[in-house]
C-alpha cells in the first residue's frame, strides 16, 4: 500500500500575479499555474483516496479561513493577520469537480493585500487538523512572485512546528534569484529582494527547498517516473535437491520480485454522453455512472451473446447460454469435444516450487535464450541465516563463471517454466536475476544463405560477385560506422566523451505523451494540445551535429556502394512481369493484329474479359482506362440485372474480378473503388432489376469489394473500412 499523503499549495493571486515580466507572454499567475496544474493532475491520476490535496489562495479579493474571526462590534478593530486568504479547496481527494472549479477560483484578485505568512500558518492549521498524529507524508507548496507582504512575526515559533510536524516545506517564486541555476532578476525591487532572502532563511532552518520557477517549469517536461511497491511473485524455498529425503540437500527461503516489466500507458474506455431517463424509468447503463466525478459521461457495459446454426429457430440462429457450452479441441477437420468432468485433464496438477536442476557455463548462454522480463530472487526479509546461504550460493555461481539453470512454479497448478538465474553483486545489495527460457517448441530455426559468402551450383565459393562488397565498400561503411558512434558522442558535466543515449535519460514516448495530452485535457477542455516534450522526441532522429560529421564518410559510401535512386512508379504502368514461353516467341504479339488499333474498342458481353485486358493493353493512358472501366461497369451492371434468380451471379463476380486486380495493377485503385461503391448503392437500392441482396454476399464471398491501403499504396480505404462496407447496410 502506498504512503498516505496530504499536500497544500499556497498560490498567491495578487493583482501582481496578473502582470507579465521578463519577456514573458503570459502573467506570473499563469506561468505559475504550469507547475501548480502539473502537480496536482499527476497526483489524480494516481486515484489513490489516500493521496490528498487543499489549495490555499493568497492575497485573495475575499477572506475565508479558521483563523480569521469578524470583529464583534462596530468599535472593535478589525484583525488583519488572516485578512485577504482564502482555502479553496480543503485538503481532500482530489477529482474532476475540484479541478474545475479550482480552475475558476485561480484568477489574479484586484488586490494585493495579504501576508504570506500567514498563509503558511492557515496550511500548518489544515494539515494538523486532518492528518492529526496519524502516519502521513505531509507538504506544504508556497508559490509567489515575492511581492506580498511576509511578516516575520513568531516566525521561529512556526518554524519550530514545521519541525515538529515533519512538514516537507517547498518555496518557488517567480524570478527569483538562483545562482544555481543560473538566474538573476535584473533590476530587482529591494522589497521582492529582501522576501526572497527571508524566505530562503526559513527554508533552511526547515531542510526545506527554495527555488526559482522558472527551473522548476523547465523540469516539467522530464517524465517523473511512478514509485511502484514490489508485489512478490514468489514466496518459498530455492532447493537444490530432495531436502525431505536427503541431508545434504539445500533449501533457501526465499522471495522473488519484478526487476524489469512493461510499463504500459493509461488505457481509455468507452463512454456516451449521459441520457435522461424517462419518468418512472432507470437506465441500466446510467447505473453504472458516476455522478460524483462531475462528468456527464455514462459507462458503456458490454454484453456477449453466444449464438449458434439452428434450421428450425427464426433466422436460422439460435442464441443459447454459456453454461450450455462445451470445450472442443480442433483434431484435423474434425472437433474433439472435452467436457467440463475431463477438462481436469488438460491441466497439470503442480504445486509451487522453486528446484535448483543444475548449472550451466556463461558462456554457453546465447542472448536470445531470454523469453520474459526479469526478475530478482532475494532472501527472505529478516531471515539472517537464509541471507547468509543465499549470498554463498550467489558468489559461488559468480566465482565459477556459470548460470543456475531452475524450475519455477509460482502458484498452484500453475504450467511450469524454465528459468536461468544470474549472479548480481553490488555493494551493498546481492541477488539472484531470473528470465525465462524456451522450450524446445519454443525455438524456431530459420536457416538463410550468409551474407559475405557467395557459392555456385557446383559449391565453388566466389570471391568476387555483385552482392559481395569490394574492400573500397568495406572500408567506407566501417568509416561511416565509426562516424556515427553515439558511445562517445556525449559530453558529461566535465566535458567528457560519454553514451549519448544513457538507458536512464531514454523514455518511452507515447506513455509519456498520453499522460501529458490526459493530464493537460482535464484542465482545457477546449485549447489546443500542448507540443510533444523535447526530451520525448530527443532519441526519435540522430543528432544534427552527428550528421554534419558523417555527411562527408555518407558521401564516400554512396559512390562506393554506386547507390542510385531508385525512378518514381509510373501510374498505368504494370508491374507484373509476363511469363515467357520455352520457344522464345512472343505469343501476345502474334495473337495481336499486325496493325496496332488507334481507336478503343467497344467490349462485348459474350467476351468481356479477354477484350477488357487487351483494351488496357493496348491504350495505357488514364482517359483510356476510364473509359474501359465504365464499359466494364456497365456490363457488369447489365449481368446482374439479366440474372435469373443467381445463375450469372459467378459471371459477374468474375468480372468483377479481373477488373479489380487489373486496376490494382495499373495503380489506379479509387476507379474500381468508386465502381464498386455505386454498384452497391445501386444492389441495395433495387435498381438492377429487383432484391439483389444474394448478389452482394457473393461479392464478400468473393471478395472483391474496397481495395485497401495494403494492396494498394494509392488507397485510402484502411481494412477495417473495407470490412464494414461488406456488411449489409
Amino acid at each position: 500500500m502506498a504512503d498516505k499523503q496530504a499536500s497544500v499549495y499556497i498560490v498567491d493571486v495578487g493583482r501582481s500575479m496578473g502582470q507579465k515580466r521578463n519577456g514573458r507572454e503570459e502573467s506570473d499567475l499563469d506561468f505559475a499555474m504550469q507547475w501548480i496544474w502539473d502537480k496536482i493532475t499527476s497526483t489524480v491520476m494516481t486515484e489513490r483516496k489516500t493521496d490528498t490535496i487543499g489549495v490555499v489562495g493568497l492575497r485573495t479579493d475575499g477572506t475565508d479561513n479558521e483563523l480569521f474571526s469578524e470583529p464583534s462590534s462596530a468599535s472593535e478593530p478589525e484583525d488583519d493577520a488572516y485578512k485577504n486568504i482564502t482555502v479553496l479547496n480543503p485538503i481532500q481527494q482530489f477529482l474532476m469537480p475540484q479541478l474545475r472549479n479550482l480552475r475558476e477560483n485561480l484568477k489574479p484578485s484586484k488586490t494585493d493585500s495579504g501576508d504570506g505568512i500567514s498563509a503558511l500558518v492557515v496550511a500548518i492549521q489544515m494539515i494538523m487538523r486532518y492528518c492529526k498524529k496519524l502516519k502521513y507524508i505531509r507538504n506544504i507548496y508556497l508559490v509567489t512572485n515575492g511581492t506580498a507582504l511576509f511578516d516575520s512575526y513568531g516566525i521561529d515559533d512556526i518554524i519550530k512546528r514545521i519541525q515538529e510536524e515533519g512538514i516537507n516545506l517547498t518555496i518557488l517564486g517567480v524570478d527569483f534569484d538562483d545562482p544555481d541555476y543560473g538566474f538573476k532578476e535584473k533590476d530587482k525591487d529591494k522589497q521582492k529582494a529582501a522576501n526572497e532572502a527571508f524566505l530562503r532563511n526559513i527554508c533552511e532552518q526547515c531542510n526545506g527547498t527554495f527555488g526559482t520557477l522558472a527551473e522548476a517549469v523547465e523540469e516539467l517536461g522530464r517524465p517523473r517516473l511512478k514509485k511502484v511497491r514490489p508485489v512478490a511473485s514468489y514466496k518459498g524455498t530455492l532447493t537444490l535437491g530432495d531436502y525431505l529425503k536427503d541431508d545434504t540437500a539445500m533449501n533457501i527461503d526465499i522471495e522473488r520480485y519484478p526487476r524489469t516489466m512493461i510499463a504500459k500507458p493509461i488505457s481509455a474506455s468507452n463512454y456516451v454522453a449521459k441520457v435522461k431517463p424517462e419518468d418512472g424509468e432507470e437506465s441500466e447503463t446510467l447505473q453504472a455512472s458516476s455522478e460524483a466525478d462531475g462528468r456527464k459521461m455514462s459507462a458503456v457495459r458490454n454484453e456477449r451473446a453466444y449464438i449458434v446454426q439452428d434450421e428450425e429457430a427464426p433466422g436460422g440462429k439460435k442464441e443459447v447460454n454459456r453454461e450450455e457450452l462445451e470445450k472442443g479441441y480442433l483434431y484435423g477437420r474434425a472437433v474433439v469435444p472435452i467436457s467440463s468432468t475431463d477438462e481436469s485433464i488438460t491441466v497439470l496438477e503442480t504445486s509451487p516450487s522453486y528446484e535448483i536442476l543444475g548449472f550451466i557455463p556463461r558462456q554457453g548462454y546465447e542472448r536470445y535464450f531470454s523469453m520474459s522480463t526479469t526478475c530478482v530472487v532475494v532472501a527472505q526479509k529478516t531471515n539472517v541465516k537464509a541471507a547468509i546461504a543465499l549470498s554463498s550460493l550467489i558468489h559461488a555461481v559468480y566465482e565459477l563463471d556459470n548460470y543456475i539453470l531452475a524450475r519455477l512454479v509460482t502458484k498452484k497448478d500453475k504450467p511450469p517454466v524454465l528459468v536461468a538465474m544470474a549472479p548480481l553483486i553490488e555493494p551493498d545489495f546481492e541477488a539472484l536475476i531470473d528470465v525465462q527460457l524456451p522450450f524446445l517448441e519454443d525455438v524456431r530455426h530459420y536457416r538463410f544463405p550468409p551474407l559475405d559468402i557467395v557459392k555456385t551450383v557446383t559449391g565453388k565459393v566466389l570471391d568476387k560477385h555483385r552482392n559481395l562488397p569490394s574492400d573500397e565498400v568495406y572500408h567506407a561503411m566501417s568509416n561511416y560506422v565509426d562516424k556515427m558512434d553515439l558511445s562517445t558522442f556525449g559530453r558529461d558535466d566535465e566535458g567528457n566523451p560519454t553514451d549519448y543515449v544513457p538507458p536512464e535519460d531514454t523514455y518511452s514516448p507515447v506513455l509519456h505523451r498520453i499522460d501529458q495530452v490526459v493530464r493537460w485535457r482535464a484542465i482545457h477542455p477546449k485549447e489546443p494540445l500542448p507540443p510533444v516534450y523535447d526530451i520525448l522526441t530527443k532519441f526519435s532522429y540522430p543528432p544534427k551535429e552527428l550528421l554534419k560529421l558523417s555527411q562527408e564518410p555518407l558521401d564516400i559510401l554512396i559512390k562506393a556502394s554506386n547507390v542510385k535512386k531508385v525512378p518514381p512508379k509510373v501510374r498505368g504502368k504494370r508491374e507484373r512481369e509476363q511469363a515467357k514461353p520455352m520457344s522464345g516467341l512472343n505469343v501476345d504479339e502474334l495473337l495481336r493484329s499486325e496493325d496496332r488499333p488507334t481507336k478503343r474498342r467497344k467490349i462485348s458481353s459474350r467476351n468481356a474479359i479477354p477484350e477488357f485486358k487487351q483494351n488496357l493493353f493496348f491504350h495505357s493512358d488514364i482517359e483510356a482506362i476510364k473509359d474501359t472501366c465504365s464499359q466494364m461497369a456497365a456490363l457488369i451492371k447489365e449481368t446482374i440485372t439479366n440474372s435469373f434468380a443467381d445463375i450469372l451471379y459467378d459471371k459477374a463476380a468474375d468480372m468483377m474480378r479481373v477488373m479489380r486486380n487489373e486496376l490494382i495493377d495499373l495503380d489506379e485503385p479509387e476507379i474500381y473503388n468508386d465502381f464498386i461503391r455505386d454498384l452497391k448503392k445501386a444492389m441495395l437500392a433495387g435498381e438492377l432489376g429487383g432484391n439483389r441482396v444474394d448478389m452482394w454476399k457473393e461479392v464478400s464471398k468473393n471478395n472483391v469489394g474496397l481495395v485497401t491501403n495494403v494492396e494498394s499504396e494509392r488507397s485510402e480505404v484502411t481494412e477495417e473500412a473495407a470490412k464494414e462496407f461488406l456488411l449489409e447496410n
